[in-house]
């Protein structure tokens, strides 16, 4: 059994890491709340503009914007994959990562190529391990998602697409469901998937629908400027989601880690007395031995 002077430094150890755990679950839950409203006040904007883009996929306008335009053969691929900067948020990071490495087993297989954009420290690192091309990256977003950090990054991507260089671009981040539950999505961005109506998790058949639209001042104009405000809506939307999701788990995480340092200074304190109460008990009888010999 270690000695009562072990124990009490062990109590105090965990007493500190106690104290950290619980400053870094307060300070989450703050964080959690701002990052939620922020998702829930975009989540209305991206979902519109990705009808609106999905139903005019399927007018069959005059002209059909590259973005729309399917490739007969897939010979490349980019990712944008969307992680967190720091860790301790329990496996959201490391099911995003299940999730791309899924997928990219998927293209491997098919003999196609990779390259890779990341949003997040994490993801930089994954990539990096997995041995992937990664052509831009983007670190330390801080607190709030800021549009224009985005678009420079995830352009290098677009570029490449626009050129042919790569035949389609998933975006791969943590959809947040609640506070307990996060779920990894990755999902095709460009081009445009078929039939695409409605959310990712509602999607709507094709064939429900027939659009016919007047174009104003021209369909140039009018898709080139909404394919613009679709890809910077569906980026920063997972991003906001994201975040969200990182401080829920972290939230999650870090009460379960206070929860346990609490068990574990109880399950401490009991053998500290136990080692106390032997030590006395020895004391007394190395006494009452003494006193009997004399």
């Amino acid at each position: 059994m270690a000695s009562s002077k072990e124990i009490r430094n062990q109590i105090k150890s965990v007493k500190n890491t106690q104290k950290i755990t619980k400053a870094m679950e307060m300070v989450s839950v703050s964080k959690m709340r701002k990052a939620q409203d922020r998702m829930r006040q975009a989540r209305p904007y991206a979902e519109k503009i990705r009808n609106i883009t999905a139903h005019l996929a399927t007018a069959n306008p005059e002209y059909v914007h590259p973005f729309m335009q399917h490739r007969d053969a897939v010979k490349n691929a980019g990712i944008i994959m969307v992680t967190s900067d720091k860790g301790l948020c329990g496996g959201l990071n490391t099911n995003i990562f299940r999730a791309v490495t899924h997928k990219m087993q998927e293209l491997h297989d098919k003999g196609v190529g990779i390259q890779a954009t990341t949003i997040g420290s994490k993801g930089m690192g994954f990539m990096y391990r997995a041995g992937v091309k990664i052509v831009s990256q983007l670190i330390q977003t801080g607190d709030v998602p800021h549009i224009d950090k985005l678009v420079p990054v995830i352009k290098v991507q677009i570029d490449a697409f626009l050129k042919g260089e790569i035949d389609v671009i998933y975006l791969a981040y943590t959809r947040f469901v609640n506070t307990m539950t996060q779920a990894p999505v990755v999902e095709q961005l460009l081009p445009l998937p078929e039939g695409h109506l409605g959310t990712a998790q509602e999607p709507v058949a094709q064939g429900d629908y027939s659009w016919d639209y007047l174009y104003e001042p021209s369909p140039r104009k009018v898709l080139d400027e909404l394919m613009t405000r679709y890809l910077e809506a569906l980026i920063y939307q997972s991003l906001a989601e994201n975040m969200a999701s990182e401080h829920s788990a972290r939230v999650v995480a870090m009460k379960a880690a206070s929860d346990n340092a609490k068990k574990i200074i109880n399950e401490l304190q009991l053998s500290y007395n136990k080692a106390r109460q032997a030590a006395i008990t020895q004391e007394l009888s190395e006494i009452v031995g003494g006193a009997a010999a004399v």
